[in-house]
């Protein structure tokens, strides 16, 4: 007997569809799985064999069985088809009838006791479905919500394989579930990291105001204990509010990782890989190219801690990210490209001890030891990199006073007041905020008058500035220049961006 049933699986972000086609004959009981399996699908029939007996169902354990995922040239992986296998079989059985199979796709990992065991990327398989004329979906319960957040298909959760049958047969009745994914989108927003928790650093907290407003990545120079992490961590609380389409994106990417914990992402996300990270992990790859830390960042806050402690290679893998706003991966079975349009937020250690410049403690580090402390950066990272600025310890009598400081939600209506004018004009043209101006938008929108001249050409020569700083600072400027309403870049705002280049000085 030959049956066949609906399924999808995942490749890279994206659902693909697959038809498992089981057929069984006379022959030597054997089990075989054709069309690419990889380890943990051709295990499976380690897994259906005990599910579907413990069901309460007959086994065919002295016929030939054979099972094909189909296109065959498909690499297929995860556990995705235990459920869709195990139905064709019954199928094949006769347990299962024909009509009501057509009209759903099957996926989710069984246990040995016929129990469902919820799968990864459920999101961009429905939203693969809701593509399809087959638009009914039966998975495990554990994924229900997460695929009842996709418009326009059906989703009918089970608990275990006895469930399906018996739904399949028409012995039960299963509700559709649904889910009004804007209220739920709405109702979990919500930030625990406030700004008002920072004391002091006002300088640091303008210069983070800045970078957010323009999308300009960020470097912290400080000694540690100044406070360089507790005010990165509070940076999503103060980018512009997530909107549904970006949720809907992150929550793809961070559902095929396997590290969603609810329904939909409701925050930006802010990542923080250890420095011991590896290229792939970073960036994204493996023989079926999975998303990386990069990816998982989207539309949020990528902090690297100890900037220069990470490998060097693995710095380097971030110029692509950082420059085109996504990662493409090619590998022999074909090229993959996942989004990765981050914040970059870096910090540092002034020296290898970590003291120098500092007001109390005495660095024990050699010039020689500083400099190759700092070369560990690359120059064409650091390009990428529009601010850097110095993070003081805090004084007794600060750490000590209490005040009301200026909370993430006010910093917030700041920052999305500049994202407007950012928007309104390059409503014209392919990028989104200053950071990403090329030449051409510079001598558009970063016209300098002859007071701003006078001052930019005291501050090259003074400070040694290049012509990659300058270029900076001109973004940095147009980027306080909106934050200020102004429509020109006046001299305080380019004096301000001016300081934001604590690298570019000489010394």
């Amino acid at each position: 007997m030959l049956a066949k049933v609906s399924s999808l699986t995942v490749w890279g972000i994206e659902g693909v569809p697959v038809d498992v086609e089981v057929d069984i004959s006379f022959g030597m009981p054997t089990i075989s799985i054709v069309g690419l399996p990889d380890q943990a699908v051709k295990e499976s029939r380690d897994r259906i064999k005990p599910a579907i007996k413990n069901s309460g169902f007959e086994f065919p354990a002295d016929r030939r069985i054979v099972i094909n995922l189909a296109p065959a040239d498909l690499k297929k992986e995860g556990a995705y088809f235990d459920l869709p296998v195990a139905v064709g079989i019954l199928a094949a059985e006769g347990i299962v009838p024909v009509s009501r199979r057509g009209e759903f796709s099957f996926i989710g990992e069984l246990a040995l006791d016929g129990r469902l065991r919820p799968v990864k990327g459920v999101l961009p398989i429905a939203i693969k479905l809701s593509q399809l004329t087959r638009k009914k979906i039966i998975l495990p319960f554990d994924n229900g919500l997460e695929a009842a957040i996709v418009k326009g298909i059906e989703v009918y959760p089970v608990k275990d394989l006895r469930e399906c049958v018996a739904f399949l047969t028409g012995k039960k009745e299963i509700n559709c579930v649904m889910c009004d994914v804007e209220a739920l989108f709405n109702s979990r927003k919500k930030y625990s990291l406030d700004f008002k928790d920072v004391k002091g650093q006002a300088y640091a907290k303008r210069a983070i105001e800045v970078a957010v407003a323009g999308g300009h990545n960020i470097l912290m120079i400080g000694s540690p204990g100044a406070g360089k992490t507790m005010i990165a961590s509070r940076i999503p609380s103060i980018l512009p509010s997530l909107t549904l389409p970006e949720a809907l994106e992150i929550t793809k990417i961070h559902s095929v990782s396997g590290i969603l914990k609810e329904g939909i992402v409701t925050e930006r996300p802010f990542r923080s890989p250890h420095h011991t990270i590896s290229d792939i992990a970073l960036i994204g790859g493996g023989n079926i190219p999975k998303p990386g830390e990069v990816s998982l960042a989207h539309n949020g806050v990528l902090f690297l801690d100890e900037l220069p402690e990470f490998h060097r290679d693995v710095l380097e893998v971030l110029r692509q990210p950082l420059e085109d706003g996504k990662v493409s991966i090619s590998r022999a079975k074909g090229r993959m490209e996942f989004p990765a349009r981050f914040l970059m937020v870096a910090s540092m250690n002034p020296c290898p001890c970590g003291w120098y410049g500092d007001s109390v403690r005495q660095c024990n580090c050699t010039l020689s030891q500083i400099l190759k402390y700092r070369r560990k950066i690359s120059g064409p990272l650091l390009d990428r990199i529009d601010i850097h600025i110095e993070v003081s310890s805090l004084p007794a009598s600060v750490i000590l006073k209490e005040c009301e400081e200026e909370p993430s939600e006010k910093i917030r209506e700041r920052v999305e007041r500049a994202r407007k004018v950012q928007e309104k004009r390059f409503k014209e043209e392919p990028i989104y905020f200053n950071a990403h101006m090329t030449t051409s938008h510079l001598k558009k929108y970063c016209m300098l008058s002859d007071e701003c001249q006078k001052l930019i050409k005291s501050a090259i020569e003074c400070l040694h500035l290049s012509a990659r700083a300058y270029d900076r600072i001109r973004k940095v400027a147009r980027t306080i220049a909106d934050l200020d309403s102004s429509e020109n870049i006046q001299p305080q705002h380019l004096a301000e961006a001016i300081q934001y280049r604590s690298l570019d000085r000489e010394g």
